[in-house]
């Protein structure tokens, strides 16, 4: 079973708040970056829509490189521990971060999560976002990187609809290719669009279902299976 990590009254930020309290979140964040530091742990955060594809990733993500790096995953969603127990059957620590109403992970919430875990004992944690393309932008948690992943089934536009995440963004995963043809959607474009915001970020194509590409995404982050 995986563990829960819940905000008290008063802890989440929200994205309306104003700047003081997203610099309040900044610096939690910058915490959370030097702890993980002093332990030699790599933090990646996933970021992208419901059913973009983000659990399909990381378990693949998982699968690939477990055998090289002693790995735990953060999940975070509103209420559901649904796919927090998909990851958790992988055998690796688990937390389950429920935000109730917020849109988003906040770096406060992060360092509880930290705290429930042995940063000894790890090598690598992939935090997974609430499913949002908006709120998570304006909210580092102190990761190493940040993967944003799109899938051809949410459309044409999801990209330059959502310049602010990808501005930041280490690397970019456009999902579910096998569907390109049927939605008529077309990968190059999505990938030069992603460019176009900011051309340092990384791509990889991926099949999440069949885990095809999965590999790209790790050798962007600098993480590999092989030695």
């Amino acid at each position: 079973m995986s563990q829960i990590v819940q905000g008290e009254p008063g802890e989440i930020f929200d994205i309306e708040l104003d700047e003081n309290l997203k610099r309040a979140n900044d610096l939690l964040a910058d915490e959370n970056r030097r702890q993980l530091r002093k332990y030699g742990v790599r933090a990646v955060d996933v970021m992208g829509s419901i059913g973009s594809g983000k659990t399909s990733l990381i378990e693949h993500l998982v699968r690939l490189l477990k055998g090289k790096y002693r790995i735990a995953a953060f999940k975070g969603d509103l209420t559901s521990e649904i796919d927090s127990e998909r990851i958790a059957k992988l055998g690796i620590p688990t937390i389950q971060i429920n935000t109730g109403k917020e849109c988003h992970l906040d770096a406060n919430l992060v360092r509880k999560a930290l705290g429930r875990v042995d940063l000894s004992a790890l090598d690598l944690i992939f935090i997974e976002n609430v499913g949002n393309l908006i709120c998570p932008a304006d909210f580092p948690l102190g990761s190493d990187k940040r993967v944003v992943i799109v899938s051809v089934t949410e459309g044409p536009y999801m990209v330059v609809k959502h310049p602010f995440i990808f501005a930041d963004a280490d690397v970019a995963v456009i999902n579910k290719i096998d569907l390109a043809d049927a939605m008529n959607v077309d990968t190059h474009k999505l990938s030069s669009d992603v460019r176009a915001i900011n051309s340092k970020t990384s791509i990889a194509l991926t099949n999440c279902r069949t885990g095809e590409g999965v590999d790209k995404v790790a050798s962007a982050l600098g993480i590999s299976s092989v030695s």
